[in-house]
């Protein structure tokens, strides 16, 4: 005797498949977007990311450090704190900051220069006992027929969101 799906049974396992790649596809997307922390870390203490380059734009680091907290608050469920016994402490330093490096020439003239920036941060996890350090780094070009001083105010904004984006994934996203 020859078995046959009803129709229910055609339209049951379509809708087991299409959940299925639904979920599958959400979860997905859940940990690509969202921070990678242990469920044990409830605690933050973020220091402040100091200017240490030859070179100082004095507004580099207070909207560095103003937009780092805004993710970490907006994108985790860690609760900042200002006792240095938190869970993660991050400390910062601006270490380079760059826009004199000519990186485009055209007709025997500069066409285009490039700001470099360079971030060492450094991540201590207390319940693990475990610090660690590394860089985060980013050039941004900009036309050198402008002067550094308008190039750097026009790439602020661009310079800060990568360079916030770049910690953030280092810190939590385990790229």
């Amino acid at each position: 005797m020859k078995k046959t799906i009803g129709t229910y049974g055609i339209y049951g396992l379509g809708i087991f498949m299409f959940l299925t790649m639904v979920f599958a596809a959400c979860k997905v997307t859940y940990k690509f977007n969202d921070a990678s922390i242990d469920p044990k870390v409830k605690t933050i203490k973020l220091g402040f990311i100091d200017n240490k380059a030859q070179y100082i734009n004095p507004q580099l680091s207070p909207k560095l450090n103003d937009k780092l907290q805004q993710k970490i608050t907006n994108q985790t469920k860690l609760t900042r704190v200002t006792n240095d016994d938190a869970h993660y402490v991050i400390n910062g330093s601006i270490t380079t900051y760059n826009g004199t490096q000519t990186v485009g020439i055209s007709n025997r003239q500069a066409s285009t220069n490039r700001l470099t920036v360079t971030i060492h941060i450094v991540f201590r996890k207390n319940l693990d006992n475990v610090t660690e350090e590394f860089d985060v780094s980013r050039s941004f070009d900009y036309s050198a027929n402008l002067s550094f001083n308008t190039a750097e105010a026009q790439l602020l904004d661009e310079v800060v969101r990568n360079m916030v984006d770049e910690i953030f994934n280092r810190l939590f996203s385990n790229w």
